[in-house]
């Protein structure tokens, strides 16, 4: 299964970004920091490289990540030129508190209500870019849900007489070139789910973290994990949660439910700290295509 998905409404929201960017100091990219590259819009990079902007990458739900690989991404993205990484998470004030001054460094000659600091955050679906931008604001002006794509328009508000800050619905691409970044982004729930089958995508899930975190599946599941592959864990969840279906399919392990299981256990941090990509993951797919 390939796995695509750009909403109609996504073409008007990258227009507007363009406009949007040719007026602002800084770029503020939220991330998924548990993998930071394939939750990263190749878009919005082109867009800040066309303006010469500044980027702010945060990778947020750094509380979800191993902390281990993250410190590796930002080693990683601290080197390029014009960008500074910090790992955080968006749903603890005094970590988003951070954000204006970070950007502050990032574009100096913007000090005062003469010369604003205007900062733009965009990102792809469900990051984490309206939880940002109520807390900066320190009140509830962007929707927020467990969903993609809950943002659909662009609104712009004053912090202070010496900042301003601009949300983006969340922005995909057109076509996704590698396939396990569309099964890595759609097990983090960055991608609608219609555009998905949930068991493919877990029995993708399974097989990633019984590589890097066997131990995670054993002490959460409390199955036996050796000589298993991914969809061998998907029925071994099905079997020790009971998930049998029923009506014409009766007695046969519903995989489906138990995909969701883990799903579910991975995207709120049940399973523990876990990084689907390291930088060196990263580079090795990449040369491999």
């Amino acid at each position: 299964m390939t796995i695509q998905w750009f909403p109609g409404h996504m073409t008007s929201a990258r227009k507007e970004a363009a406009k949007t960017m040719a007026l602002t100091d800084v770029v503020i990219e939220v991330c998924d920091a548990r993998l930071p590259e394939a939750s990263s819009n190749p878009m919005i990079r082109e867009l800040r490289l066309h303006r010469q902007r500044p980027c702010l990458k945060l990778l947020n739900k750094a509380d979800l990540a191993d902390p281990a690989v993250t410190k590796a991404w930002l080693d990683f993205y601290n080197s390029q030129p014009g960008v500074k990484a910090v790992a955080l998470s968006c749903k603890k004030p005094g970590e988003a508190a951070r954000v204006p001054a970070l950007c502050k460094s990032l574009a100096p000659h913007r000090k005062d209500a003469f010369k604003q600091l205007r900062m733009m955050i965009m990102g792809i679906p469900n990051v984490g870019k309206s939880t940002l931008m109520n807390a900066l604001l320190k009140r509830r002006v962007a929707a927020v849900g467990d969903e993609p794509a809950v943002t659909k328009a662009q609104q712009s508000i004053d912090i202070d007489p010496t900042m301003s800050i601009t949300d983006t619905p969340g922005l995909m691409w057109p076509n996704i070139r590698h396939d396990s970044d569309g099964f890595m982004l759609a097990a983090s729930h960055a991608i609608g789910r219609n555009a998905v089958i949930d068991s493919e995508v877990g029995i993708f899930l399974a097989g990633l973290v019984l590589q890097r975190y066997p131990a995670l599946l054993v002490a959460r599941y409390g199955i036996d994990v050796d000589g298993l592959d991914g969809i061998g864990i998907v029925e071994a969840i099905a079997k020790k949660r009971g998930c049998i279906a029923k009506g014409r399919h009766a007695g046969v392990l519903d995989l489906e439910k138990a995909a969701m299981i883990l799903l579910t256990d991975y995207r709120g941090g049940k399973l523990g700290r876990i990084s689907l990509e390291t930088p060196e993951s990263r580079a090795a797919m990449l040369a491999a295509e």
